[in-house]
C-alpha cells in the first residue's frame, strides 16, 4: 500500500506532517496522534453547533470592524459548508481528549480556516490569508466556545428531535387509552392481584408519564439555552469586544429559533457543568419512565398462553432460532436497552460534573458526547416504540375473563360486611377454589342481585363510596 502524501506544517510547537489533502491542521493532527483512544468522534449536532458559533462570530467581528470584509466573508461561507455537513469527516479528534475540548475547538478553527484559504486561492495549511486563531477564533476561547457548543447542540436536539418524539409517543399512548377504556381487567400491586382497573386507565398512567417527560425535556431545554459565550479564557472576557458575545447570541437565536440568552455569571457557566448535569438528570428520568412502560407491556403481553396475556404486541420478527412460532417483545426490549444506556450516560455526566477545578471543568467532551447520545437515543427510540409497538397493541379477552376469579374484588364487600368478614371470604375462596361471589353467596345473607351490583367490576374502577 502506497504511503499517504503529507504536507509539512509549523505551529507553536514546531513542525509536523499533516495529510496533504486534509482540511484540519497541525493542532488537530497532534490531537489525533495523542488520543488514539476510541472511534468516538463528535457527531453532526455538535459540529453544526460549533460551526454556527464560528459563523456568527465572523459576522459580528465584521460588524465591529475586527475583521476585514474579505476574510470575514470567506469564514462565513466556509462555516456554512461545515454547518451543512460537507466536512464532517475532517473532525478527527477523539472524544477522549483534552478535557477543555481545546483540540476540537482548534479542529473547527483549522477546518474553517483551510476551507476559506482554498476558496481564496491559498495553500492548505499555510494559515494565510485566514488564520485559525487570529481570525476564525477571534473574540473566543475554547473555554467558552465548547460549553456554548454543548448547550447549543443539546438544546437544538431537544427542540427539534426529542420533544416531537415524546409528543408522538404520548399521542399513541393516549389513543390506546381511549381505545381500551371499556376493557376491565385485574389491577396488580406487588405483582399480585388487586382491585379491577380499566386497561384504558392503565394506559392513562403511561400517557401521564409522557406528559411529564415532555415537561422535563422543556426544563432541560430552558437550562441549556443559557450560554457561556463571552467569558473567553476564565470568565473575565479578556480579548473580547464588549459587544461581541451579546451580538453573537442574538444571531445564534435567529439561526436556531432557540430562546438563547447569555449567562449572567460567566465564572459559574465556564467552571461548572451544572446545567448539563441537571439536564442529563431530566433526560434520565424520561428514560426511567420509558423503561417502566416497556417492561409493563412485556408483562401484559407475556405468554401468550402461559403468561398474563391481556394484550398482544405486534409481531415484528421471529423470536427464536429453535422454537418455531415464538414471537418476542423485541421493541420493548430495545427500549429497555436504550434506557439502560441513558442511565449509564447520566452516571458518566455526574462524574464529569464534579471534575471542575477553579475556573474550568476538564471533562467537557465526554459530558457532551454522553448528553447528546442520550438525547438522540431517546428521540429515535420513542418514535420507534410508538410506530413498531404501541400503535399495534390489541387487547385480548383474558383480562375481563379473569376479573371475577380474582380475590381482591372482595374489597368491595368490606364497606358492607366489614374488613374481617371480607378477608374470611377471600381466604375461603383461595382454599376452596371458588370465586368471591360464590363464597359470599354461601357465607353471607346477601342476595345474588345484591352481589351482582356490589361486585360489578366496572363500578370498582372509580370512586363509589
Amino acid at each position: 500500500m502506497a504511503s499517504q502524501e503529507m504536507r509539512l506544517e509549523r505551529d507553536s510547537m514546531g513542525e509536523l506532517e499533516v495529510p496533504a489533502n486534509a482540511y484540519y491542521g497541525a493542532n488537530s493532527r497532534r490531537a489525533e496522534l495523542n488520543f488514539p483512544i476510541s472511534k468516538l468522534r463528535f457527531g453532526r449536532s455538535f459540529v453544526k453547533a460549533i460551526a454556527q458559533i464560528k459563523q456568527s462570530a465572523a459576522v459580528v467581528n465584521l460588524e465591529l470592524g475586527a475583521l476585514d470584509e474579505e476574510i470575514a466573508s470567506a469564514i462565513i461561507v466556509s462555516a456554512q459548508r461545515v454547518i451543512d455537513g460537507e466536512f464532517d469527516e475532517e473532525f478527527v479528534v477523539d472524544i477522549f481528549q483534552t478535557g477543555s475540548g481545546t483540540s476540537t475547538n482548534m479542529n473547527a478553527n483549522e477546518v474553517i480556516s483551510n476551507v476559506a484559504i482554498e476558496a481564496l486561492g491559498g495553500e492548505l495549511g499555510s494559515r494565510t490569508p485566514v488564520h485559525p486563531n487570529d481570525h476564525v477564533n477571534k473574540g473566543q476561547s475554547s473555554n467558552d466556545v465548547i460549553p456554548t457548543s454543548i448547550h447549543l447542540a443539546a438544546a437544538g436536539a431537544i427542540q427539534d428531535n426529542l420533544l416531537p418524539a415524546l409528543k408522538e409517543l404520548e399521542d399513541s399512548l393516549r389513543a390506546k387509552s381511549e381505545e381500551f377504556w371499556g376493557v376491565v381487567k385485574t389491577g396488580r400491586t406487588h405483582l399480585q392481584d388487586a382491585t379491577p382497573i380499566r386497561l384504558g386507565q392503565e394506559f392513562l398512567g403511561y400517557t401521564g408519564q409522557l406528559e411529564l417527560a415532555g415537561a422535563r425535556a422543556r426544563t432541560a431545554l430552558a437550562e441549556l439555552s443559557v450560554l457561556a459565550l463571552g467569558g473567553t479564557a476564565v470568565g473575565t472576557g479578556i480579548g473580547m469586544h464588549p459587544e461581541f458575545s451579546s451580538r453573537v447570541i442574538v444571531r445564534l437565536r435567529e439561526l436556531t429559533g432557540l430562546d438563547l440568552s447569555e449567562t449572567t455569571n460567566h465564572f459559574q457557566a465556564q467552571s461548572t457543568l451544572d446545567a448539563v448535569v441537571a439536564s442529563s438528570g431530566q433526560i434520565k428520568s424520561i428514560a426511567v419512565g420509558l423503561l417502566k412502560i416497556g417492561n409493563d407491556l412485556r408483562w401484559l403481553g407475556s405468554g401468550p398462553r402461559a403468561g398474563i396475556g391481556e394484550i398482544t404486541l405486534p409481531e415484528v420478527q421471529p423470536g427464536s432460532s429453535i422454537m418455531p412460532g415464538k414471537v418476542n417483545p423485541v421493541i420493548a426490549e430495545s427500549v429497555a436497552m436504550v434506557s439502560a444506556q441513558v442511565i449509564g450516560n447520566d452516571a458518566t455526566i455526574a462524574i464529569a460534573g464534579q471534575s471542575g477545578n477553579f475556573e474550568l471543568n476538564v471533562m467537557m467532551p465526554v459530558a457532551a458526547h454522553n448528553l447528546l447520545e442520550s438525547i438522540d437515543l431517546l428521540s429515535t427510540s420513542a418514535v420507534n416504540f410508538a410506530h413498531q409497538c404501541v400503535n399495534g397493541l390489541e387487547a385480548t379477552g383474558k383480562g375481563p375473563e379473569m376479573v371475577m376469579q380474582g380475590l381482591a374484588i372482595g374489597t368491595a364487600l368490606a364497606p358492607i360486611i366489614g374488613y374481617d368478614a371480607a378477608a374470611g371470604i377471600a381466604h375461603e375462596a383461595s382454599v376452596s377454589g371458588e370465586n368471591i361471589r360464590e363464597v359470599a353467596l354461601r357465607m353471607t345473607d346477601l342476595t345474588e342481585e345484591q352481589l351482582d351490583e356490589i361486585l360489578e367490576p366496572l363500578s370498582m374502577t372509580e370512586p363509589n363510596a
